[in-house]
């Protein structure tokens, strides 16, 4: 009987991109499929391992592992906007549909072959234009709200649509992963389109996006952005390597035990007056006006009003030069294209007059709707959708704090006080934006690399695979760090502790 229930799901699960006579929808034949508003540019049957060439500007060359039919297409979203698309369709495939998210301002795509490795049907878009500038938003509404919102959701369903006329059946389950830009994508699928994904998978989020925009901005205001010479707030690149240092030897025994890592940044009170330069000392120190500088960075931005805009920068996340993100004298470029190009349409804008006034106009503006910054994934839920968040709390582009006011604004919203149900958030120690940093920082969300260990465990992929299909809550991540150790990660709103051992998670 089990041999026999094996061979089932064998039969059940597996499908072969079929080459015999019989094959109803070749790969080659791809290229005559009719969709609407879509132009299939090249199908073809690739066998890996091989580099291939690939479209727009940001990468020439992409590894395919694995035999697989590579489809190109466009899809023509509006008279004056368009998103430009690849599905890599494995030979052997496990009936499961994978849309992959961006990153940054970004048009560009990543982890095809990722998603094909663990034989997904895996489709990937350029978010409506071509680059990681924004120079494309400039006079363009259309591409703005490919970014904002459309591109995932065409991408799912063109993409869907593919894959059902080259393997002669629907998929299961479909599944999505993206980090960072990718992560608010993601987010945005379920607030706007929660038909389009089971599981969703979204780490670091760019949420709160345009507050998000106005912070990045504000850090570097408060150094003297973007005319630091001779501005005393300014603070070199070598005094970052003092206060990081400094950082780490308040906060890091803080989670008992010091090992470079603060567990909970958020119960680091960063003290910089204790490296203030004294009478004669110009070294190795910081002035009075590079104090003031770093209270207002290590506190989170408010409103004109008073109100709540978006959360502090980590303490920690300063370190391994991550500081020069934000603190070299120059605004970061995504709010510097994001206010030029598209809030002010203002290409001019040099950023001397920033202030709070320009952050709240950017909210009220919202272009897009792109703030991605509403707890009602009512609709998410009711359909049974599942959602896995993570986020490193040394993240050195978006602050984990907004993470966690995500996941309580959901609660808020649905007055459920907490989301297990669907919905969960895992806070990783000691990892920068998206991966790497000293923590247990690899774990399946990006890239072959990160599939340390295959196994749902320690792969948030695979997870989420468990939870969707087999109704296996993900109650623990394992991570796993350069040097090869191991540590796991609590969901929110536990809390990861040392129990003079090894952490483990307690409510």
């Amino acid at each position: 009987l089990y041999t026999l229930s094996v061979l089932l799901l064998l039969l059940r699960q597996v499908s072969s991109a079929k080459n015999d006579d019989n094959q109803t929808n070749s790969c080659a034949q791809l290229v005559h499929l009719h969709l609407q508003n879509t132009t299939i540019l090249f199908a073809g049957q690739v066998s890996g391992p091989v580099n291939v060439t690939t479209p727009g500007s940001c990468q020439s060359q992409a590894l395919i592992s694995s035999t697989l039919c590579r489809v190109q297409f466009v899809i023509n979203t509006t008279s004056t906007s368009a998103v430009h698309a690849e599905a890599w369709l494995p030979d052997t495939w496990f009936g499961r549909f994978l849309g992959l998210g961006n990153g940054g301002l970004g048009g560009y795509y990543v982890n095809l072959d990722y998603g094909t490795s663990l034989h997904f049907a895996t489709v990937a878009s350029d978010n409506g234009h071509d680059g990681n500038s924004g120079s494309v938003f400039l006079d363009h509404p259309e591409v703005i709200n490919d970014f904002a919102f459309r591109a995932i959701h065409v991408e799912a369903v063109i993409g869907k649509q593919i894959i059902e006329s080259y393997y002669g059946r629907q998929q299961d389950k479909s599944y999505y992963l993206g980090c960072s830009t990718g992560g608010r994508q993601g987010t945005q699928e379920a607030l706007k389109f929660p038909e389009d994904f089971d599981g969703i998978v979204a780490g670091s989020p760019a949420t709160n996006f345009n507050n998000l925009q106005g912070w990045s901005a504000m850090l570097g205001r408060f150094v003297g952005a973007p005319n630091p010479t001779d501005d005393p707030h300014f603070i070199p690149a070598d005094l970052w390597n003092t206060i990081a240092s400094e950082v780490l030897n308040q906060c890091d025994g803080l989670d008992g035990v010091e090992d470079g890592i603060i567990t909970e940044p958020d119960e680091c009170q960063f003290r910089p007056e204790a490296i203030v330069c004294s009478a004669g000392e110009t070294t190795g120190c910081i002035t009075s006006a590079q104090i003031d500088a770093l209270h207002e960075i290590y506190q989170p931005l408010f409103g004109r009003n008073g109100e709540l805009l978006y959360s502090r920068y980590d303490p920690g996340a300063e370190a391994d030069g991550n500081a020069q993100i934000f603190f070299s004298g120059s605004i970061l470029s995504f709010p510097n294209d994001w206010y030029r190009f598209t809030v002010l349409n203002d290409s001019s804008f040099n950023f001397e007059n920033f202030g709070l006034d320009t952050v709240e106009l950017g909210d009220r503006i919202d272009p897009g709707g792109i703030q991605t910054f509403n707890g009602d994934l009512s609709a998410f839920e009711a359909r049974g959708g599942k959602f896995l968040t993570y986020h490193g709390r040394r993240d050195q582009l978006i602050a984990s704090g907004n993470s966690k006011r995500m996941y309580n604004l959901i609660s808020q919203t649905l007055a459920m006080p907490s989301l297990d149900s669907f919905y969960r958030l895992f806070l990783i120690p000691g990892m920068n934006h998206c991966g790497g940093g000293p923590g247990a920082a690899a774990f399946g969300q990006s890239g072959i690399v990160s599939n340390v260990v295959n196994a749902s465990s320690n792969n948030v992929l695979l997870a989420m695979v468990d939870w969707v299909e087999n109704g296996i809550n993900p109650d623990v991540l394992i991570g796993t760090g350069a040097d090869g150790q191991t540590r796991t990660h609590c969901r929110y709103p536990q809390r990861s502790i040392w129990n003079g051992s090894t952490f483990i998670c307690e409510a």
